[in-house]
């Protein structure tokens, strides 16, 4: 009776060899896990990388170990008693797409592993390739989907892929935005226009501050407001850049700001302005080489001197430039190897702008502040010893120190009416 049992109770029979085929499934995984656990520690301990936690949550291993059950369930279905042909050939097919899916999402998990190892380099940021690993990724999914649609209706690969030129067409413009994206990649990387860790600037995507990856698609950029903008990559081709990394591997920041002078405060220096100015340590030297200067220019003048309209003489105006330049050639904040310019641009209705050019010897956001603040205190408090004017529109307090006519006009006196008094 024993020896007719599966004959017997069929269904029996089938239900317990496919839960043992189940089982053995479970096994396997479990086996094939530990296995490769252990491999895979024991290659890592041999690297400076360890048991790096943030390499085993990309899920290499299980996704790898994956295989082994439905390759039990492929092979072992055939040894199933009493199921029909075709669901043999079903639950293969689909085995063996599973597998196909399965080494594919390991392949991904794969390369995962490698972006983040590479990362890890001190130049990674130099040479991203976040972009080129996503373009791999793709195609090993699209290759993976032609095997799996294969295997599932049971056909050879070829028949596909013979088809996929009639699809040329359908495919470049379902894929428009990765070929692009990809080709303004390769323009990026290859130009050397960006970096992961450059502060950008594109008015037109509102992106102001420092980029923080760049991907396959798009560049996310940190502002200074911490806030993030996500750019799509082939901006970067079409829209104009600013990148401020020149600057910092230069180690000077520019100051470019103008003091706004009242033009009808400058004027020529009498003989005691000078001997008063001649005492600040920045315009010492420059007037002595000045009065030589005029003294000699206009010694060649003659009789013609005695008028003073034509002689040259000094002004607050160029005494107080050739002060700012010194300040600053003697200022510990400025990059004396770089550019240091004192200048007057063309008058404006909001006064004669003085302008300072320099570079500060740093490029931190804060002490570049700092030292530029510190240089224009400085200015303006000393204006006044030039008898110069800081340009400034009227204000609320202006018009209150403003007495009306009607005002200064005295009450008409009774003995005189015809008199009025203005004070």
């Amino acid at each position: 009776m024993t020896a007719n049992f599966p004959e017997v109770h069929p269904v029996l029979t089938t239900g317990v060899a496919l839960v043992a085929l189940a089982l053995a499934a479970l096994f396997a995984n479990y086996v094939v896990k530990a296995l490769l656990v252990r491999a895979l520690n024991r290659v890592l301990s041999l690297t400076t990388y360890g048991r790096d936690p943030e390499l085993r949550r990309h899920g290499f291993i299980e996704r790898l170990a994956n295989v082994m059950p439905a390759l039990v369930i492929s092979n072992g279905i055939a040894l199933v008693p009493n199921l029909p042909a075709f669901i043999v050939v079903v639950v293969r097919n689909v085995s063996s797409a599973f597998m196909i899916l399965t080494v594919a999402m390991a392949i991904g998990a794969a390369l995962n592993i490698v972006d983040t190892v590479y990362h890890r380099r001190p130049d990674a940021r130099l040479k991203p390739i976040k972009g080129y690993i996503q373009v791999v990724k793709i195609a090993i999914y699209v290759i993976a989907a032609l095997l799996m649609i294969a295997t599932l209706i049971d056909r050879s690969p070829l028949i596909l892929l013979s088809g996929l030129g009639a699809m040329a067409a359908v495919l470049i413009l379902v894929f428009q935005d990765t070929l692009l994206s990809l080709v303004a990649g390769i323009q990026i990387s290859s130009t050397d226009m960006v970096r992961v860790g450059d502060w950008i600037e594109m008015p037109a995507q509102n992106a102001d501050g420092d980029v923080i990856e760049i991907a396959l698609h798009t560049v996310k950029v940190q502002n200074f407001d911490k806030t993030i903008t996500t750019v799509p990559i082939r901006k970067f081709v079409t829209d104009p850049v600013k990148n401020w990394r020149g600057m910092q591997e230069a180690g000077g920041r520019r100051i470019k700001r103008a003091i706004h002078l009242d033009q009808t405060s400058i004027h020529f220096l009498t003989s005691e302005d000078q001997e008063k100015l001649a005492q600040f340590g920045h315009l010492e030297t420059y007037l002595k080489q000045k009065q030589t200067e005029l003294a000699e220019w206009n010694g060649k003048l003659g009789e013609r001197a005695k008028i003073l309209a034509n002689t040259r003489r000094s002004t607050n105006i160029g005494t107080f430039r050739a002060y700012v330049e010194n300040y600053l050639r003697n200022h510990p904040g400025i990059r004396q190897d770089m550019t240091i310019l004192v200048r007057q641009l063309p008058p404006q209705p909001e006064g004669l702008p003085l302008e300072i050019y320099c570079f500060t010897n740093t490029t931190a956001w804060d002490a570049h502040e700092g030292i530029q603040s510190d240089i224009f205190d400085h200015l303006f408090a000393i204006l006044p010893e030039f008898d110069l004017h800081v340009f400034q529109n009227p204000n609320g307090r202006d018009f209150q120190a403003y007495r009306p006519l009607s005002e200064r006009i005295s009450p008409l006196h009774l003995d005189s009416p015809s008199t009025i008094r203005v004070k």
